[in-house]
């Protein structure tokens, strides 16, 4: 990946994870009260924004074929709201290229994270050098993980996710394990929805276990309190994750756990070296694509 061409800005974005996701019934509005402990973690997208005679969206990396390069895609609809947003006589008149390394549909926000960038990205060469809590409201309009991108670190998410409160967080090292193909979010909580009918769904809440651990930096206290409500939705649309998470389990990580709706999985290892003898094992067993291995937690969207 390299810095922005002459007359560009390039900003880097986290992907995450979810060490707790806890969520509430449908709400009126299709969409589901969550408690959602969001981590950022060290696997990045790097978005570039030039001057450009039209919007225009480009993409490069691992899976880049299957991104959206019209303005369905969080980039451009990030460069085009805030555009609405100050004016711009031009409208959002840039070229964005995305340099793809967060899986892509893999329940870690890679497109959100895009969305992000973008939105950094062109307050910066724009020069509109517009408040953190603004940026944070249009995140918001644009999707519920999008303000976490641009936040990073560690936080707690309500209302869809896209309320935040920062936490503390110690260091922690995380394998993931690549899927093939994607899973569809809206698809994921549909099908939560399906197993959730005819039962009482308490009110999402944080986990005060999981805080603790999360602030202690004790990958043991963490691996016991690894919670994901959505885990059982992926799992019936997608079987063969069990196989995935089991395998990681058995070549040593403290846990295994869907990352957000999947299918990605995520496994929480003590050290760099447990991380690495882990993905061997992943990889050698044939139930995932690839594996990637980061730490966490780590910044949010910054120019580069």
């Amino acid at each position: 990946m390299s810095t922005a061409p002459a007359g560009g800005v390039t900003v880097r974005v986290p992907a995450k994870v979810n060490v707790q996701l806890a969520v509430g019934a449908a709400r009126p509005d299709g969409f589901h009260d969550l408690a959602n402990v969001f981590l950022a973690v060290s696997l990045y997208d790097e978005v570039t924004v030039t001057p450009a005679d039209a919007l225009t969206v480009t993409c490069s990396g691992p899976d880049s074929d299957q991104v959206p390069l019209d303005r369905t895609n969080l980039a451009a609809r990030a460069a085009e709201l805030l555009a609405a947003r100050n004016g711009r006589p031009g409208g959002a008149a840039v070229h964005i290229h995305i340099a793809k390394n967060i899986p892509v549909a893999g329940g870690m926000a890679g497109g959100s994270a895009d969305g992000a960038g973008a939105l950094l990205a062109c307050d910066r060469l724009w020069g509109l050098d517009t408040p953190v809590a603004e940026l944070l409201g249009m995140c918001a309009e644009l999707g519920s993980d999008v303000p976490f991108s641009l936040l990073g670190g560690a936080a707690l998410g309500t209302g869809r996710g896209e309320l935040l409160t920062p936490l503390d967080a110690g260091s922690f090292h995380w394998v993931f394990a690549v899927a093939d193909g994607g899973l569809s979010t809206p698809a994921v909580f549909r099908e939560f929805d399906r197993l959730a009918e005819g039962r009482e769904i308490p009110e999402p809440q944080a986990s005060p276990a999981l805080l603790a651990a999360l602030a202690s930096g004790d990958p043991d206290a963490l691996a016991g309190t690894l919670a994901n409500d959505l885990q059982p939705a992926a799992l019936s649309l997608r079987p063969q994750l069990a196989r995935t998470l089991a395998a990681g389990t058995a070549a040593g990580a403290l846990a295994g756990i869907v990352s957000g709706s999947g299918p990605t999985t995520a496994f929480l290892v003590r050290d760099d070296e447990a991380a690495a003898k882990v993905a061997a094992a992943l990889e050698a067993s044939g139930t995932c694509r690839t594996t990637r291995i980061a730490t966490s937690p780590t910044a949010g969207a910054t120019r580069i």
